[in-house]
């Protein structure tokens, strides 16, 4: 199969594709740089220049496809994102309209008030002006125009050695401040994966997964993140120090409103749909290794 992959040099993509041409499918890589060009033509992938606002070059690479794969992403879900992965989500869509091809889309969590987020909870949003354009149901909707959409749901944190993602976030703010602070009691959870089961749900996704199926990337439901910051504190040799959601803002910005949500999250469905089984060390795990650390 020939699958054409946005994001294929990416944190979660690189493992996707390699898992993928060991499989033996035939991969194009979206590459907006010399140097992710150049790391996709030594794995044997086929690429084709362009980011996620070259709309012509995801057309062309969606055109020549057998199923296409949307990993990237801005990752400021600011306005300019949401509107660039909507529009990305547009042109797939309706170039794979009629075909019945599969198209697998990243999304995010979306919290459930009171319970655990299951695979069978739709996301709320709904439009251009919500929280990632709406892509989701915007991908979802495509089904009932020939096309076999998938969407895949990551934890807030896909975590491993070399990960650019929250967590190293608020490793650099807690070294700035001189405490590691968590919201309150640090009851509130957050979901976790290891990028190498995050890849290994993709490639499954693709080639398994029905039309219309939502897909959950979490092998745990829920870490604490009274245990993250105290993980991270340890790592640090700092104190981690309980905080109001007003000081974690003030300390944190935008991600001290997002650390202070309780985000619990299964993927029972998604690893009965699949066959997948997560087997990559836990965030607490990762967390105690340097890798973090490294300044």
């Amino acid at each position: 199969m020939r699958v054409f992959v946005t994001g294929a040099s990416g944190w979660i993509g690189s493992i996707a594709v390699d898992e993928l041409l060991a499989d033996g499918h035939q991969i194009v890589g979206l590459a907006r740089s010399d140097k992710s060009a150049a790391a996709l033509a030594a794995k044997g992938v086929e690429v084709l220049r362009g980011d996620l606002d070259d709309l012509d070059s995801i057309r062309t690479g969606a055109a020549a496809a057998d199923a296409v794969i949307n990993l990237a992403n801005k990752h400021d879900f600011g306005p300019a994102s949401n509107a660039a992965e909507r529009a990305a989500v547009q042109t797939i869509g309706d170039e794979l309209a009629g075909s019945n091809r599969p198209f697998l889309m990243a999304a995010g969590i979306n919290p459930v008030p009171g319970r655990s987020s299951t695979e069978a909870d739709l996301s709320p949003h709904h439009g251009p002006d919500t929280p990632r354009g709406g892509a989701e149901n915007l991908a979802l909707s495509f089904q009932d125009k020939g096309v076999h959409p998938i969407v895949a749901r990551f934890a807030p944190t896909v975590h491993g050695a070399g990960d650019l993602g929250l967590i190293p976030m608020l490793v650099t703010r807690a070294r700035a401040l001189g405490f590691v602070p968590y919201v309150g009691d640090g009851a509130n959870r957050w979901p976790a994966v290891h990028r190498s089961d995050a890849g290994k749900l993709v490639a499954l996704g693709i080639t398994k997964a029905p039309a219309g199926a939502i897909l959950h990337a979490t092998a745990e439901e829920g870490v604490p993140t009274r245990a993250i910051a105290e993980a991270i504190a340890a790592g640090l040799n700092l104190p981690a120090t309980s905080v109001t959601p007003d000081e974690a803002l003030t300390h944190l910005g935008w991600l001290g409103g997002f650390f202070a949500l309780d985000l619990p999250t299964t993927s029972t469905a998604t690893q009965t749909l699949l066959g997948w089984t997560p087997t990559g060390p836990t965030l607490l795990e990762d967390l105690e290794t340097d890798s973090y650390y490294r300044s």
